[in-house]
């Protein structure tokens, strides 16, 4: 119910893109004007989210979600935008994954009931917030990694006291040379036992991400997946994981390969108690025109469903000096470029408003402010013109706009979407 609050911000120059003359309007009144985003004073570049797109995404992995008997806490990394959580709690979500305890703070603000904190936690300050939140709503649910001794000890000594032991997970890393996570199964026994010593920790189950696997293929994600469903079984049968459980947890799953999790946990046999199979893929909310729409799954897996591409950046041509090359007004400060230069897709004429494919057109480089396009005999492009441009990357494409512009095919602005980074 928070995020119904963000209506009622006040549109000013904080925000890049929206029209001038909205100033001063709340975000409500502007979105209840449904402007048009080429006509309707919005200035370049303006990042513009398809409100269909969307709606799509989320039903998809709603759908895919039940199929296979997961739970599902997408990331909110990916857009640190209460909106969208929202959106997906209502498509069935679990609760909503987390990195850092910033972000849990925002989530908490809008009122999310269930955060999943994928990271060990050793900050006193943040584990002494987590530990009031928990004090304070007994509704709350909390859970974070764990996966070393001595970040069992630091938790420990933040939270004595407590009115509410915190929930943890043991993290498996996903092999040498990965990022986190307690690298082999003796780690992980160790950090187990560490937990079970202590009163304020309860253990819950067990957790990774597959995407750390090095040189991942379909044979070497599974192995792993196998490695941590048989350290929730061995765990099970060891008598490690807190006796007062309802159920216990398994996670693991990123955005390209969420198939391979949903087959391995489908094997997983039954353990003492009902199992929470918890799916924690972020980018499908606005998917993308690079990394995840090469990546997807559901290349793999085309019956099962199809994501569909989000975003547009859109930016004026505002030099062509030589029939070879132009630029437009959007660079490095408005477009994800991490992993891949943003995609020219589209050209919209500053003289009749058609739109026509952006043949012949490549962005090759990126200034702060300013895409270099490269433009093949032929291209039709002229000063004025807006292109509109496929990103790469939802995670680094969010986190550059304050309020997004959520556009229906027409081009009617129906909302705005506010993140937090």
């Amino acid at each position: 119910m928070a995020a119904e609050h963000l209506r009622d911000e006040r549109v000013d120059h904080r925000f890049k893109g929206l029209p001038m003359d909205a100033d001063g309007l709340t975000v409500g009144e502007l979105a209840a004007q449904r402007r048009n985003l080429f006509t309707g004073g919005f200035t370049t570049p303006v990042l513009a989210l398809s409100a269909e797109r969307v709606e799509h995404n989320l039903a998809v992995l709603e759908a895919y979600s039940e199929r296979h008997g997961l739970a599902f806490a997408p990331h909110g990394k990916t857009s640190m935008a209460p909106q969208l959580f929202d959106r997906q709690l209502a498509y069935g979500a679990w609760g909503i994954t987390a990195a850092v305890p910033h972000q849990a703070r925002v989530y908490r603000a809008f009122g999310i009931r269930r955060i999943f904190l994928a990271n060990e936690v050793v900050d006193a300050a943040a584990l002494r917030w987590v530990a009031a939140e928990l004090a304070a709503d007994p509704d709350f649910r909390f859970i974070c990694y764990v996966d070393s001794v001595r970040g069992v000890e630091l938790m420990d000594q933040a939270l004595k006291g407590s009115a509410r032991p915190v929930d943890v997970v043991v993290e498996l890393g996903a092999g040498a040379g990965a990022r986190t996570g307690a690298r082999t199964e003796a780690d992980c026994a160790a950090v187990a036992d560490a937990v079970a010593a202590t009163d304020t920790l309860r253990l819950v189950g067990v957790a990774g991400y597959e995407g750390e696997v090095p040189d991942a293929t379909p044979g070497t994600v599974r192995a792993w997946l196998l490695r941590l469903t048989g350290l929730a079984v061995a765990f099970d049968k060891e008598g490690r994981f807190a006796p007062d459980l309802d159920e216990i947890v398994v996670s693991a799953g990123g955005s390209a390969w969420f198939d391979t999790v949903a087959e391995v946990f489908a094997e997983l046999p039954a353990l003492s108690r009902p199992v929470l199979k918890l799916l924690r893929s972020g980018a499908y909310v606005s998917h993308d025109d690079g990394q995840y729409r090469d990546l997807t799954p559901f290349n793999r897996i085309p019956d099962e469903g199809q994501l569909q591409p989000a975003f547009r950046l859109w930016a004026q041509v505002v030099s062509r000096p030589t029939a070879e090359q132009a630029f437009v007004n959007a660079g490095k400060r408005d477009a994800a470029y991490d992993l891949h230069l943003p995609e020219a897709q589209v050209v919209r004429s500053a003289r009749d408003g058609s739109v026509r494919p952006a043949t012949g057109i490549t962005v090759t480089r990126l200034s702060d402010q300013h895409a270099w396009l490269d433009t093949s005999d032929g291209a039709e492009l002229e000063v004025g013109d807006w292109v509109g441009m496929g990103l790469s990357h939802p995670c680094t494409s969010f986190d550059k706009w304050q309020l997004i512009p959520l556009v229906e095919a027409d081009g009617t602005v129906t909302d705005y979407i506010r993140t937090f980074f």
